[in-house]
């Protein structure tokens, strides 16, 4: 019998009354009645509530002793009287009357209380995050997360994938992100890289002639952090498969993504299908590759009304002569908002940095339409029923519009679209809409320095007929490249992959690359695509992104064990670190400080 415990700190029932138990963990919390100290014990399972009584010799040295330090206790299972039940905890309907204890594990004074979830600075936590995770909520939200990768891989191999492990130590690659380096201490001067993602060995293990590959990858990007992107490391879902279009990948990740928020959610799910928005689509009416459908507004483009005589709103025609856009937000029955709902969105409009957001109102009096607002006196009621035309909006709605160029304009609308929505509360939080986001240029102009350069992933597939590509047009020509996102929340990028080496040295060659820088770059992949390579591809969905939805928190270090801080700096662990010299000198190092 182990000497710990009989039963776990969720197991104990009316099954047990009277029975003799052993159970150890934590003090989670203590309460005491005077005569009576009541204890609960938490372990990884759950909770069950002790009682010992003053005349209990140990009553004392128990009342003494400091939350969060690991006991074992022995003693009698008794059944609560039905007004003590607490039916939010496994074992509300039993308490454990206490004969014996011993304290297995001391604890000095808590920088954070553990029992419950109150915000506490991020420094703290992430310095003792031993104890942050003993917490309940972000206790809850491991478990789910190890549940959820469990899941995950019982999925993919009932699709037939097989899992495969890649290599950590690797070659730089010249795209993406910055990659963290190691060096070599066999190879002075030379560095491995660890991989941004298992990329090119996916791809070789498919040359390699294995249909069906998946990994729960680790991937290193040396990355500022954000609220759904963490510093440093991430997991993903990699996964690859050969002899398939598009449609063979999406089929699978769709079947995947709905069992898996079916599992362990309760939410709805807005689409059994997920819809396919092409990225000139998407960026034209969401202002984003990554809408949140669960949000209604559509952004519509409305230029062309500002080449019209019966508009006079001189500001914006001077602006669009210029080359700037006016794209417009409608909202739906909206005449009964106070004025003070435009204003405001007017004025956060402005406090981001904006030049603002006009608006009006359409009105219907002795059957005229008008606009009632600021700008309204400079549209005719041509105009308006053109842009009502152009909008599908109805007497009774408003329209917030903004002018500028088309970058500058997209992340405009984007962000008061979701801005309109939130004062609205339109979005409905219990549900999940995801949506397949195709069709992505393959090249695109670099703002910095105006070259041409890969949109999305240089190994993609170009669409069309191959025979017959016009590498002329480069920014005309698409890619067999898609994201994967979930209530505004880009889950993934996938491709399918260019699998012919001389085509991929023609899409290169654009990009500005040599044939020699190629095949230096990627030797391994370029020449292992010379040795007969099938069609393939895949998607790498992120498993941080997965369960922080599933956990509903809105920072993806809320759902990581051990996460660094912004700074990208463990603070538990002191890391990054400095090396001695010795380690130097192993290295053929040395560090030379800035001035």
């Amino acid at each position: 019998m182990n000497k710990y415990r009989t039963h776990t700190c969720n197991e104990l029932s009316k099954k047990e009354v009277g029975s003799d138990v052993r159970i150890s963990g934590w003090v989670n919390k203590k309460r005491d009645h005077g005569n009576l100290l009541f204890i609960d014990l938490r372990d990884n399972y759950g909770i069950t509530q002790c009682i010992v009584s003053q005349e209990n010799k140990y009553f004392s040295e128990i009342e003494k002793i400091q939350l969060e330090t690991v006991i074992k206790i022995e003693g009698k299972v008794l059944k609560r009287s039905n007004d003590t039940i607490n039916k939010d905890i496994e074992t509300g309907e039993i308490e454990v009357s206490i004969n014996d204890f011993e304290v297995l594990g001391s604890c000095k004074e808590l920088p954070m209380p553990v029992f419950s979830d109150q915000e506490y600075a991020e420094e703290i936590r992430l310095k003792y995050r031993f104890l942050d995770l003993r917490r309940k909520k972000i206790h809850e939200n491991i478990l789910l997360r190890s549940k959820v990768i469990s899941f995950i891989r019982e999925q993919m191999n009932e699709f037939g994938f097989l899992e495969f492990q890649t290599p950590i130590l690797t070659s730089s690659s010249p795209e993406g992100a910055r990659d963290f380096l190691v060096p070599s201490r066999l190879n002075p001067g030379k560095f491995y890289a660890l991989p941004q993602a298992p990329q090119q060995f996916k791809q070789l293990i498919m040359v390699s002639g294995f249909d069906r590959y998946f990994q729960i990858a680790p991937c290193f990007r040396d990355e500022d952090a954000r609220a759904d992107r963490s510093p440093g490391e991430f997991y993903q879902l990699d996964l690859e498969m050969s002899f398939v279009e598009q449609e063979d990948v999406f089929n699978v990740v769709e079947k995947l993504l709905i069992n898996t928020f079916k599992q362990f959610s309760n939410k709805k799910m807005q689409f059994d299908k997920f819809p396919r928005i092409s990225y000139e689509d998407s960026m034209l009416k969401y202002g984003s590759d990554k809408p949140d459908l669960r949000n209604p507004l559509i952004i519509n483009d409305i230029t062309e009304i500002f080449s019209r005589e019966d508009v006079s709103f001189e500001i914006f025609k001077k602006l669009v002569k210029s080359g700037s856009l006016v794209r417009c937000i409608v909202t739906k029955n909206t005449k009964d908002k106070p004025r003070s709902f435009f204003d405001g969105i007017d004025k956060w409009a402005k406090d981001q940095g904006w030049a603002g957001l006009a608006y009006f109102t359409i009105e219907q009096s002795d059957k005229e339409i008008t606009g009632k607002g600021p700008v309204g006196k400079f549209f005719k009621e041509d105009a308006l029923k053109e842009l009502m035309k152009l909008t599908n909006a109805e007497v009774g709605d408003s329209i917030f519009f903004a002018c500028n160029k088309k970058n500058e304009i997209e992340k405009i609308t984007s962000q008061a679209r979701n801005k309109i929505a939130e004062e609205l509360k339109l979005v409905d939080e219990g549900t999940f809409a995801f949506c397949w986001i195709v069709d992505y240029p393959m090249f695109e102009i670099d703002e910095t320095d105006g070259k041409i350069g890969f949109s999305h992933n240089p190994f993609s597939m170009p669409q069309g007929n191959l025979e017959n590509l016009d590498f002329e047009k480069p920014l005309e020509m698409k890619a067999y490249q898609y994201d994967i996102v979930c209530n505004g929340i880009e889950l993934s990028s996938g491709a399918i992959r260019n699998h012919k080496p001389d085509l991929m040295y023609k899409l290169f060659s654009i990009a500005g690359y040599t044939k020699e820088q190629v095949d230096d770059k990627f030797s391994g992949m370029i020449n292992a695509l010379s040795y007969g390579a099938p069609p393939h591809g895949g998607i790498a969905p992120g498993i941080d992104r997965i369960v922080m939805l599933l956990a509903n928190e809105k920072n993806i270090r809320e759902v990581t064990m051990f996460p660094m801080n912004q700074n990208a700096q463990d603070l538990m662990m002191n890391a990054p670190s400095e090396i001695n010299e010795n380690q130097l000198k192993e290295l053929n190092l040395t560090i030379k400080k800035r001035n």
